[in-house]
């Protein structure tokens, strides 16, 4: 039997290294809107300095929506660029969005997400259409609801479009009442699928 070598006294001793990594800092404000108060969170921008990338976007009572936590950090000035385009939204006078977005999600929702973005102001789609866009199957529109049901821009990410096959208003996180009220601004007096 070997008896180990004694440790040098002049070699200091090493540790793995470890990385930590500093929690993203969580900003939020609430904006007024013809909805109720908007929460809206964000990070600061990985592109722009200075600028904010907004995270979510969520109504009073909305399942599934956030909170602030006690760490997160209320800067309203931080989201100046959203207030400003969600006015003009809500006056009429805007129909797209120019914000840099912060959301997580995985590889089948984020395609999903990306295709709502594509539904025109003033029209509708279905959840079957929205499968089709993506190259999903017809067996895939429960999957689909899931992501659009998931999607945590409500209004600057148009999910309220998204319609049932035979035209019926069908979930939406912030209510139906909201939904119906995002459609009568956009000018939709009847939900059906645009053909």
């Amino acid at each position: 039997m070997t008896t180990p070598a004694p440790l040098s006294t002049t070699e200091p001793l090493t540790t793995p290294a470890v990385t930590v990594t500093a929690p993203l800092t969580t900003l939020y404000t609430e904006i007024a809107s013809p909805l109720g108060p908007l929460l809206v969170t964000g990070r600061p921008s990985a592109t722009a300095p200075g600028g904010t990338a907004v995270a979510s976007l969520s109504v009073p009572g909305q399942k599934n929506a956030p909170v602030p936590a006690p760490h997160w950090q209320r800067d309203h000035a931080a989201f100046a660029e959203a207030e400003r385009q969600l006015t003009a939204y809500f006056a009429g006078e805007a129909e797209r969005f120019g914000l840099e977005f912060a959301v997580e999600g995985t590889e089948f929702r984020r395609r999903v997400w990306d295709a709502l973005d594509t539904v025109p102001y003033g029209a509708t789609t279905t959840y079957g259409e929205i499968a089709a866009r993506i190259g999903a199957s017809r067996a895939a529109v429960r999957a689909v609801g899931g992501a659009i049901g998931a999607n945590p821009l409500l209004v600057l990410r148009p999910c309220h479009r998204v319609i049932g096959a035979d035209g019926s208003l069908t979930g939406y996180a912030g209510g139906l009442d909201r939904k119906r009220v995002l459609l009568a601004l956009e000018g939709v007096t009847d939900p059906a699928p645009a053909g």
